[in-house]
């Protein structure tokens, strides 16, 4: 089967020089772009419902930037003023600067990582007695907080943010050759959407173990993964996978 369209389940990307776009013209591929879920914050019945009283932490964890927004924002309509002597442990440079919208960065107590929450330890151990509020989503992963159970940390999670499924009641699926996937949530809003779906001859990408997981959890073929050594990125792995698919079509033809 040969690939002429192909659905990317996320935002279009905003930076023209994207790989993308890159991929389309070589191959004359139209792509588009579609988010299959949506973040929306909760509401303040939602965050009392958790008993959690910001004010409560002396530091804060921030794992994304969609989590330092969420924090603020909720912040704001409880009109709560964070105090100046919090202190900011962020998973990597780019979330510490993001604060920048929310606070005066140069006047606070910042500490970030390369990425990885152990990249944090050091700065954590200096204050191993305060305590930490970690906002999280309401599908989060476990290991930051298995991370601060081994070292003994003082802490508390705290959801003010949701994954829903997007509405998609006018989006024609059958028309794709390659559906590419990047969460599970974005996998399960696939089904919610399309009750009927069927695979047949589509071909189906995930991003992250977890998201190929839920592929082949529900009974769907994976037919493109990455990250993997040769495909350290989705475009990566779709150029190769398109470029197989190319040859078994010519290898087809010659017999």
């Amino acid at each position: 089967m040969k690939i002429k369209k192909i659905l990317v389940s996320q935002p279009k990307p905003t930076n023209e020089k994207s790989p993308y776009f890159a991929l389309a013209k070589k191959y004359k591929l139209d792509i588009d772009f579609r988010p299959f879920i949506q973040v929306e914050g909760i509401n303040l019945k939602e965050y009392r419902n958790q008993k959690i009283n910001i004010l409560d932490y002396s530091s804060l964890v921030f794992t994304s930037r969609v989590a330092v927004d969420h924090f603020f924002n909720i912040a704001e309509e409880l009109r709560i003023s964070i105090p100046n002597t919090t202190k900011y442990f962020c998973l990597s440079e780019s979330i510490a600067y993001y604060l920048q919208k929310y606070i005066v960065y140069r006047k606070r107590k910042i500490f970030y990582g390369n990425g990885k929450i152990e990249d944090l330890l050091p700065s954590f151990q200096k204050f191993k007695d305060d305590k930490y509020l970690i906002p999280v989503s309401d599908k989060h992963k476990l290991d930051i907080f298995k991370f601060m159970d081994t070292h003994k940390l003082s802490y508390e999670k705290i959801v003010l943010y949701k994954t829903i499924s997007s509405d998609l009641s006018d989006l024609d699926i059958n028309q794709y050759d390659v559906l590419l996937f990047f969460s599970p949530s974005g996998v399960k809003s696939l089904l919610k959407n399309f009750k009927d779906f069927k695979q047949g001859d589509k071909y189906i990408g995930a991003f992250g173990p977890a998201t190929s997981k839920t592929v082949k959890d529900h009974n769907l073929r994976l037919d493109i993964k990455a990250p993997i050594p040769q495909a350290p990125s989705m475009t990566v792995a779709l150029e190769l996978f398109i470029k197989e698919v190319t040859k078994k079509e010519k290898l087809a033809k010659s017999k």
